[in-house]
């Protein structure tokens, strides 16, 4: 590496609370150089005055001409984003109770939702008469079928548990769950979409 150096890398996307935003607080720095390193981490690049939740989208260059600023003379070599995104977000200042009770009625309509979508399933596909002819298939027999349907009814929450592999501390790998995966490609398509808006409006806070 360069003496003269200067490295940064940005995530695409940070969550800060103070309506401060310090140049440390959205970038990770790196030179020889350890006092230029820290001046710069303690350097303001913007002061939010929003009262709730709001997304600010930078331009690397903005960063860029901060450092330059201060010190001309640095090469800086940008290792991250060249676009990101700053999530504020504001401290609560409601009890938490408020935030138990909203996750409460969140999992309940998850949960009645999920049971009302599995027996309109069950009825469209008519899996009674299906179990029945199963049973009497096998055993030659035309009434029963109940223990498939004990089965089914256990079997299906056992395997939603094992295939998503989210409801435990016990988890079958180290692997990223089904789920966490998703959420993950959500949050990156939301990121992309949330910065070619910007762009397009241009709304990016960038170099003049």
């Amino acid at each position: 590496m360069n003496d003269g150096c200067l490295y940064i890398k940005i995530d695409k996307n940070t969550m800060v609370t103070n309506k401060t935003i310090y140049l440390k607080d959205i970038a990770k720095l790196y030179s020889y150089d350890i006092k230029m390193v820290n001046d710069l981490k303690s350097q303001v690049v913007f002061e939010t005055q929003a009262t709730k939740k709001t997304n600010y989208i930078f331009s690397v260059l903005k960063l860029i001409e901060l450092i330059n600023k201060i010190y001309p003379e640095v090469q800086i070599i940008n290792l991250g984003e060249s676009d990101f995104i700053v999530h504020y977000d504001p401290p609560k200042k409601f009890p938490k109770i408020f935030e138990y009770i909203k996750v409460s009625l969140v999992s309940l309509m998850v949960f009645f939702g999920a049971a009302f979508t599995i027996m309109t399933f069950n009825e469209d596909a008519n899996v009674k008469e299906i179990f029945k002819t199963i049973y009497k298939l096998v055993t030659g027999n035309e009434t029963g079928g109940k223990i498939l349907e004990v089965s089914y009814a256990v079997g299906l929450p056992l395997g939603i548990i094992v295939f998503f592999n989210h409801f435990s501390k016990f988890k079958l790998g180290n692997d990223p769950t089904p789920m966490q995966v998703q959420m993950r490609l959500y949050e990156e398509n939301l990121d992309t979409t949330l910065i070619e808006n910007a762009n397009r409006e241009d709304k990016t806070i960038d170099v003049l």
